[in-house]
């Protein structure tokens, strides 16, 4: 099948108007122009790779989108499936998570196990590659048990070591994370300030918080699972996890931190909603002064993943690399990341996961192929 008359976004630079052949799922061949007789005539629309989002929160919100409001996990599976395919993303990665019983029933070992038992078993019949990053607070014991046995499974893809603990990493200012608890929580900044408290009273609970983090790299170096580092907030710290087999360091808090992570040769990784709007909602590192000085490789979805092309999109206009730089953010750069080197390009012999977009006030999707078979479309792409 050819897919032509597209503007095709390459890794280093942009076929005004090409053409793709898919065959058996891959991409077969790629032409410099149009294809007489194409199956699908792309009108001019982008064609960028699929993305591959390694860090997305939304199964919590699927299978419990109001508090205490529990829905079937299929339904809450199915319900992310269908947002992931129609936002452009082909890979994802399922951020759950293993913390203290403070972070409420839906963080709870149980719940948090029982959604990566459904995905992995749902997984052959989605539209998207599902697999698991698991998310793991280093002042949580029971965090060991929990990845070894998910290992052992060969149901997690991604570890990061995550520490939430006020005052420090995403919550180093404490006044502003009690305004904002406040705010999430509909109750008064006292009220917030004394979950703050007993939170930070709570860090030593489980043991020791370093003994947990070599516990968990340990187990990454010895099975081949990729490591990331969360809210790395000073240079010490990502040194550190550098040291302890990291590759990615997410959400770097400050310009210094995410420079230092580059030169040890971390892949840096921001949201997507945070680039889009230029500002971090924890009041931390903008995704576009980060990208501007050259030390963001990653964009994810992380709550939002509509927010992927624009942020895309706009990235493009602001640095030197244009489009196929900004794309690969969501592309290329995380899939090198991940090890997963079959994906993540326009290039032939690579699997034929694609999106079809359109550039307009607010870029829009027009559909999402996965392996040579769409997997969605709104219906103006003839032919599909």
């Amino acid at each position: 099948m050819w897919l032509s008359n597209f503007e095709i976004v390459l890794q280093d630079r942009v076929i005004e108007r090409g053409a793709v052949r898919i065959e058996d799922g891959l991409i077969a061949d790629i032409s410099e122009r149009p294809v007489e007789g194409a199956e699908i005539d792309g009108r001019g629309r982008f064609l960028l790779p699929g993305f591959v989002d390694m860090h997305g929160d939304m199964i919590e919100k699927c299978v419990e989108p109001r508090v205490n409001v529990r829905m079937p996990l299929e339904l809450g599976v199915y319900d992310l499936d269908k947002t992931l395919a129609a936002n452009g993303v082909t890979t994802a990665y399922a951020a759950v998570a293993f913390t203290p019983a403070t972070y409420g029933h839906v963080r709870s070992i149980e719940h948090t196990r029982a959604m990566i038992e459904k995905l992995a078993s749902m997984r052959d019949g989605l539209l998207v590659d599902h697999r698991v990053h698991g998310r793991f607070e280093v002042t949580f014991l029971p965090a060991l048990k929990e990845a070894k046995a998910l290992i052992d499974a060969g149901a997690l893809h991604l570890i990061s070591l995550m520490d939430h603990t006020p005052g420090q990493g995403q919550y180093r200012d404490i006044e502003l994370h009690i305004a904002n608890t406040a705010k999430a929580r509909k109750i008064s900044e006292a009220q917030a300030a004394e979950l703050v408290k007993q939170r930070m009273a709570a860090r030593s609970e489980h043991g020791d918080s370093m003994d947990i983090i070599n516990g968990l790299s340990e187990l990454a170096r010895e099975h081949g699972v990729v490591l990331a580092s969360h809210d790395d907030d000073t240079v010490e710290k990502a040194a550190l996890l550098h040291s302890l087999g990291a590759a990615i360091s997410e959400f770097p808090i400050n310009i210094a931190t995410a420079k230092e992570a580059t030169r040890l040769g971390l892949a840096t990784a921001m949201g997507a909603p945070n680039a889009l709007r230029g500002l971090s909602y924890s009041g931390n590192l903008s995704a576009r002064e980060a990208y501007e000085a050259g030390v963001l490789d990653i964009l994810a979805s992380d709550y939002h993943p509509s927010a992927i092309l624009p942020a895309v999109i706009a990235l493009a206009e602001i640095g030197k690399g244009g489009l196929p730089a900004s794309a690969a953010l969501a592309s290329a750069n995380p899939a090198k990341a991940l090890g997963l080197h079959d994906r993540g390009r326009i290039a032939e012999g690579l699997r034929a996961d694609l999106v079809i977009a359109e550039r307009g006030r607010v870029p829009r999707l027009r559909s999402t192929i996965r392996g040579g078979k769409v997997v969605w479309s709104d219906g103006t792409i003839k032919g599909f």
